[in-house]
């Protein structure tokens, strides 16, 4: 569900189709979505509208996620990180504000590291990279039923302003063959401790120029909040923003403070 003015559209990129939600006019900002079953570009429901106040708001769906195409060659960190530069060289985009939230995050920042002439200011939210082990047992796939989305969201969420809902929305798409089978195979990659180490963000984080925005929420039990303390002082021109009684699922959990938050640090 989308925001009042907000349009939905769809861009054809070397990979595949992806849908992408657009508000807003004035200096770009791109939206990067977490790992979650059902969000992807949803992710930013409560956030889209906000921040469109100020700027042109772009929250694409990943390939393999959301409503968009299954990516045909094999899911890497390295792709990921291309398709965010593809997304913004179709839509003529020299560069942009970048908004990453959990695994969004992690892409948010090696773009940053390998193309900064991409990303005028960074904003990493609860963002993964630093950790090596493998995803916890919460994190990792395993075929959704009710008492799994509940826990996981439970988990992920300290305060979800409509946790039914989410868990109905979660459960019907876990009805979707190709869906889960889609996921588990995402879930598998980023699971594999090689692929996290390779793409391991502790030795790049220091070569990060955009001024950046670290939000966490102090009770995250995916990505505690050390990583983020970790994450603001590795690199050099950023701030960390704690929110209290938050969980990892900020944008939704603290909708109004975040986009607040976000809305201060880009406008400066």
């Amino acid at each position: 569900m989308s925001s009042p003015g907000t349009a939905e559209r769809e861009i054809k990129l070397s990979h595949g189709r992806s849908r992408y939600l657009e508000a807003g006019e004035g200096p770009p900002v791109v939206l990067l979505h977490g790992v979650g079953f059902v969000e992807g570009r949803d992710n930013w429901r409560l956030n889209i509208g906000p921040l469109s106040s100020r700027f042109r708001v772009l929250a694409p769906d990943l390939l393999g996620w959301g409503a968009g195409d299954q990516l045909n060659v094999g899911y890497s960190f390295a792709y990921l990180v291309d398709f965010v530069r593809e997304f913004q060289d179709a839509l003529d985009i020299r560069s942009s504000h970048v908004v990453g939230h959990s695994m969004g995050g992690w892409i948010a920042s090696l773009l940053a590291y390998e193309s900064p002439q991409r990303v005028d200011k960074l904003v990493l939210v609860a963002s993964g990279g630093l950790a090596t082990r493998p995803l916890s047992t919460m994190t990792t796939w395993q075929p959704p039923t009710e008492d799994f989305i509940r826990e996981r969201l439970e988990k992920v969420s300290k305060a979800h302003p409509d946790p039914e809902r989410a868990i109905r929305e979660r459960l019907g798409l876990a009805q979707d063959p190709e869906r889960t089978a889609r996921f588990g195979r995402i879930m598998e990659h980023m699971s594999n401790p090689e692929t996290r180490q390779r793409y391991n963000t502790t030795r790049r984080l220091p070569f990060i120029s955009s001024p950046t925005l670290v939000v966490w929420g102090r009770q995250d039990e995916v990505n505690p909040l050390p990583m983020g303390e970790d994450t603001q002082r590795l690199i050099p021109n950023s701030r960390l923003e704690i929110l209290e009684d938050c969980g990892h699922s900020i944008p939704v959990e603290r909708a109004d403070e975040f986009n607040r938050i976000v809305l201060d640090f880009l406008s400066e």
